[in-house]
């Protein structure tokens, strides 16, 4: 099962803080895999080739534990276990029936000890180290970056009292925007309070320091023309013919257009709506996106769960002879190649369904 990305909402901002634009998009795309990628990897499952043996999956599997931990997808891993489980299984249906050739019973067989697995096995484990240590990492960092940012904020409304020395004060105040800007990503849950507040901080410091009337006029200015440019570049989305492209390179505009500083304050409203209004048919259309999605996974659910609740019915226990299991083994794969007909269902639904199917299905050995 693969990450999907939490539906979008209207955005709603306030023009004199030139707030985020809908915040609960923004988490969107922000969740552990991009929807470009979870597209990518459907279409891929959709043109499926010949099973992978053994061999090649635990090559592969070689290949991707030697990738930095930011380079190994989960999809990718989780795919990797699949396939490595339907080619393992596929090497024991050949030794039950060679070991029924030679006069054995299906039901006696154990299948021997296996290296490629034992080695896959420990291969996963090695990547699931590596991915949560990049991931502790990561926080890690962002816990720093919010605490500088803080602290960038605190410093910029401290100077915005000393309202005497604005020489002194403004070439220091231009290098704390910098700053901030180049200091990386913050928790998700603190991200749009610390871009607030850092607004705030910065607009509280050009409304109340009785600075040189040039020099601020022409920082004003400065900002205007580079928002223009943006709001120039946001309408040009609405002609991008893919939604999801659309959407990410808004959230790219959406950062540039945080770390300008404010506008000359009788300008503030009309800019921020200008640009508000430039995005509106993108998020409509990524909204209708998502509805459509969900309709789609809402019809996808309640197939994949018949088919459980078909596998769920079969009686194993009257299966005597070989035969009996060889049949029940074709009901299963009918079972599965109807399964496979199916999309994905909510991210919810599918990490449940998973676990169910393969399990249903494992009953013949």
């Amino acid at each position: 099962p693969d990450a999907q990305p939490a539906e979008p909402q209207a955005p709603v901002a306030e023009p004199e803080t030139e707030a985020i634009l809908c915040p609960q998009a923004v988490a969107a795309v922000e969740q552990s895999d991009s929807f470009a990628d979870e597209h990518n990897v459907a279409v891929a499952e959709t043109h499926a080739q010949q099973p992978l043996s053994v061999e090649q999956i635990l090559a592969h599997a070689r290949e991707v534990s030697a990738r930095d931990a930011a380079e190994i997808q989960r999809d990718e891993v989780s795919r990797m276990r699949q396939n490595f489980a339907a080619a393992r299984k596929a090497q024991i249906d050949v030794l039950v029936k060679e070991h029924v050739d030679n006069g054995g019973k299906a039901e006696e067989f154990q299948a021997p000890e296996s290296a490629e697995e034992t080695e896959f096995n420990a291969i996963i484990t090695a990547i699931k180290e590596k991915k949560a240590a990049h991931l502790a990492q990561i926080e890690a960092e962002k816990a720093a970056n919010l605490e500088r940012k803080n602290a960038i904020i605190a410093e910029i409304l401290e100077m915005a009292k000393d309202t005497d020395n604005v020489n002194r004060t403004f070439p220091h105040y231009k290098e704390l925007q910098e700053e901030f800007n180049a200091t990386g990503e913050v928790p998700a849950t603190d991200e749009t309070d610390v871009w607030k507040r850092y607004q705030e901080a910065r607009e509280t410091f050009s409304d109340s320091l009785k600075i040189n009337k040039e020099l601020r006029d022409y920082d004003f200015q400065k900002n205007l023309e580079q928002k223009e440019l943006i709001i120039a570049e946001a309408a040009k989305l609405n002609e991008e013919p893919d939604v999801v492209t659309a959407f990410k390179n808004m959230q790219e505009l959406q950062g540039k257009w945080r770390e300008i500083g404010p506008v000359a304050k009788d300008l503030r409203d009309e800019v921020w709506n200008r640009f508000k209004d430039a995005t509106q048919d993108v998020y409509r259309r990524y909204q209708a996106f998502f509805e459509e999605r969900k309709a789609r996974e809402a019809e996808n659910e309640a197939g994949k769960i018949a088919i459980c609740e078909r596998v769920e019915a079969l009686d194993f226990s009257q299966l005597k002879t070989y035969n009996d299991w060889e049949k029940m083994t074709e009901v299963l794969k009918e079972a599965q190649a109807d399964w496979k007909k199916f999309g994905y269902a909510s991210r919810k639904m599918n990490n449940a369904l998973f676990k169910i199917f393969p399990r249903n299905g494992g009953k013949t050995h």
